[in-house]
């Protein structure tokens, strides 16, 4: 799928593939581990078939914010024990170790009422339990993340404003034209 008038393809985020997700809304203890091994494993082929690709690719999610974020925030809350989170931290440290990096990481920063509505705008009947603490561990989360991540340039924008799923606006394209501009600054 191109995403934009750049040419760019899209790689979303398997949800739907995700055999483990709604019943890992119901039951996070349960079904933590399994989800986030999942996605890691889908995140993983993903990058790998961008990295293989001869072209731009605007990927949804990444592998490290995955690991960092998601399944950190999983333990954090204890619901993946410390031998699960150790077994899922070292397989995402030697996958981290063994994959290019990507050129760019875009952080689309929102507040959490923001992310409330948009979940509830999305209407998916496995997040309506989502509770508001969870969302605001995860942007706490996210905000460590972003300023400790060194791999690759990261640009922060500001999204709370930003509505990409309105046609009638333009969003997406001041959000490819920024990622244009920090592309060039890094190209020259």
């Amino acid at each position: 799928q191109h995403w934009g008038d750049k040419g760019w393809l899209a790689a979303h985020e398997p949800n739907a593939a995700n055999p483990y997700l709604a019943d890992f809304y119901q039951d996070m203890a349960r079904w933590g581990f399994h989800s986030q091994v999942f996605f890691l494993g889908k995140r993983l082929e993903q990058h790998n078939t961008i990295c293989l690709g001869n072209f731009s690719v605007l990927q949804d999610r990444s592998v490290y914010e995955d690991a960092e974020i998601f399944a950190r925030n999983l333990f954090n809350q204890g619901h993946i024990s410390l031998r699960d989170w150790q077994t899922y931290y070292e397989l995402y440290q030697t996958m981290a170790q063994i994959i290019q990096p990507p050129d760019l990481v875009v952080y689309l920063r929102a507040s959490i009422d923001t992310l409330c509505q948009r979940v509830a705008q999305r209407n998916r009947d496995y997040e309506r339990t989502i509770p508001r603490a969870y969302l605001e561990q995860v942007n706490a989360l996210y905000e460590d993340w972003a300023a400790r991540f060194k791999l690759s340039p990261l640009i922060t924008i500001e999204a709370d404003q930003l509505n990409w799923v309105d046609a009638e606006r333009n969003d997406l394209d001041a959000i490819a034209q920024e990622i244009e501009q920090c592309l060039n600054k890094e190209l020259s």
